[in-house]
C-alpha cells in the first residue's frame, strides 16, 4: 500500500514537471514578448551563446526611451525599489513614484542592490537605450533594452541568460527557484516601470501643452481695443 502511494506521488510529480516544462515554462519565460523579440539578437547575448536559462519578457510603454531610462537608473533595494512587491524586494519600503536625482548616475561597475546581501553591477550600457548587468565574470547576464516604436511608445524588454550549475547543489537550487518564481516579480516590476514612466510622460505632455497655451491665456485677459 505504501509503495502504491509512493508510485502515485512520483507519477503526479512527473506529470507536474512535464506540464511545467511543456506549457508553463515557455509562457513565463517569454511573457509579453513577441516571437521576433524572443529570437532577435540583443547586447550581451554573445556572453552566453547557449544558455539553459533564457528569459525574454517585454511590455509596451506609452513613453519615450528618455522618459523610461531614469526609472531604470534608480532601480534597486534601498534606492527607488523594484517597483513590484515592496514587502519582498524593498524591505517594506514603498517603491518611488518620483525620479530621484541622487540615483541618476550610471557608470561601468555601478552597483544595483538586489537585497541587503546581494547586488548586480553594470557591465555595459548605452544611455537611453540599454543596460547590461552581471554579478561576476562567470555569472549570467541581465539586460534592460528600450526599443522605440514611434515618437510616443517604446518596447521595454528585459532578458536574462545563464547556465545551470548542475554540479553545485546550492547554486542549482537558487537557479531553479528563480526559474519557477521569477516571473511573478519580473512581471510586477515591468508593469511598475510602465505605470511610472507613463504617468511621468503624461505630466510632461501636460506641462508642454500648458506652456503652449500660456500666451493665448495672457492675451485673453487683456482689454479688447475698440
Amino acid at each position: 500500500m505504501r509503495s502504491r502511494g509512493l508510485l502515485g506521488a512520483l507519477v503526479a510529480a512527473s506529470a507536474g514537471v512535464i506540464v511545467y516544462v511543456r506549457w508553463l515554462r515557455p509562457y513565463q519565460m517569454h511573457w509579453g514578448a513577441t516571437p521576433g523579440e524572443i529570437e532577435r539578437s540583443l547586447p550581451g547575448d554573445e556572453i552566453f551563446p547557449a544558455p539553459t536559462w533564457n528569459a525574454t519578457r517585454a511590455v509596451t510603454v506609452a513613453a519615450t526611451p528618455e522618459e523610461i531610462w531614469p526609472w531604470l537608473l534608480q532601480i534597486g533595494w534601498g534606492r527607488a525599489g523594484w517597483y513590484g512587491y515592496d514587502w519582498a524586494d524593498n524591505g517594506f519600503r514603498h517603491s518611488s513614484w518620483e525620479i530621484l536625482g541622487e540615483h541618476q548616475h550610471i557608470a561601468l561597475g555601478k552597483a544595483f542592490p538586489m537585497s541587503p546581501f546581494s547586488e548586480v553591477r553594470c557591465y555595459a550600457f548605452e544611455p537611453n537605450r540599454w543596460m547590461l548587468w552581471r554579478t561576476g565574470d562567470s555569472a549570467g547576464t541581465w539586460l534592460w533594452y528600450l526599443d522605440p516604436i514611434d515618437g510616443t511608445r517604446t518596447r521595454l524588454i528585459t532578458r536574462m541568460r545563464d547556465r545551470y550549475h548542475w554540479r553545485d547543489p546550492i547554486a542549482l537550487a537558487q537557479q531553479l527557484a528563480v526559474d519557477l518564481f521569477d516571473i511573478f516579480f519580473m512581471r510586477k516590476c515591468l508593469l511598475g516601470i510602465k505605470a511610472r514612466a507613463e504617468r511621468y510622460a503624461r505630466r510632461a505632455q501636460s506641462r508642454r501643452a500648458g506652456e503652449h497655451a500660456a500666451p493665448d491665456a495672457v492675451m485673453s485677459d487683456l482689454p479688447r481695443q475698440r
